[in-house]
């Protein structure tokens, strides 16, 4: 081959390499033969719905009916002090005391009381004083001192002599169950004696026959005590 071949071959290879190179990196740039783009963490989905649920509905409840009922109706207006001008003399502390008291059995619980030293008396001559403190919810109605007082003392003398006698007053002012306040107005109430009592008013202010209540609602062991200014005698 003569040299002026050889420079138009290498001329024509020249002009085929050149034609060919933009093809080859046009093909490199085309969107068919791209990679993939790589996800990034912008493009994420929120959280799942789940994630931002309300609390479930018992959650959010409110309290049950029963937890905000009022209190129960039961024992409504019931008086549970003791009422009455006499009750300032008792000992506010120590033996005759309300707290006292409310510990002992009735016959004890006058025993202790200087209120009610002639009924204590009157309780030991006629040998009661178990009978009243084995009884199984009794109301008593207590003479106090002064109430004694009021009877003549020749009366009242011959009254504690006479042992049968003395057993019938003082069992007539006991009756069976303890007797609140709001029980007081039946009327009349019968006696461990036999005989009835005539009780009248309301409130604070009872008579049971013809003495008055001078300190009622008294809490002991077994009874219910409420101290009177007379003497009842059976009729």
């Amino acid at each position: 081959m003569n040299v002026e071949k050889k420079a138009l071959l290498a001329s024509a290879l020249t002009v085929l390499a050149m034609t060919a190179l933009p093809a080859a990196q046009a093909g490199a740039m085309s969107p068919g033969l791209s990679p993939a783009p790589v996800p990034t963490d912008t493009g994420a989905s929120p959280p799942a719905p789940t994630d931002m649920t309300s609390p479930s509905p018992t959650d959010m409840t409110s309290p049950s009916p029963t937890d905000m009922t009022s209190p129960s109706p039961t024992g409504t207006g019931a008086m549970t002090e003791p009422f009455g001008p006499a009750c300032a003399s008792l000992p506010a502390t120590g033996e005759g005391s309300l707290e006292d008291m409310a510990g002992k059995p009735v016959a004890d619980a006058v025993a202790s009381n200087p209120e009610l030293s002639t009924l204590n008396d009157a309780i030991k001559q006629a040998g009661v004083a178990e009978t009243l403190n084995s009884a199984e919810d009794v109301t008593v109605f207590a003479p106090t001192n002064d109430a004694f007082d009021k009877v003549p003392k020749d009366t009242l003398d011959k009254l504690l002599a006479d042992k049968e006698e003395l057993t019938k007053v003082l069992t007539y002012h006991v009756v069976e169950g303890k007797k609140t306040p709001e029980n007081l107005t039946e009327g009349t109430l019968t006696t461990l004696q036999g005989g009835t009592l005539t009780v009248e008013g309301s409130g604070e202010e009872f008579t049971i026959d013809d003495a008055k209540i001078v300190c009622g609602n008294i809490q002991t062991a077994n009874a219910t005590v409420y101290l009177i200014d007379g003497v009842l005698m059976p009729k």
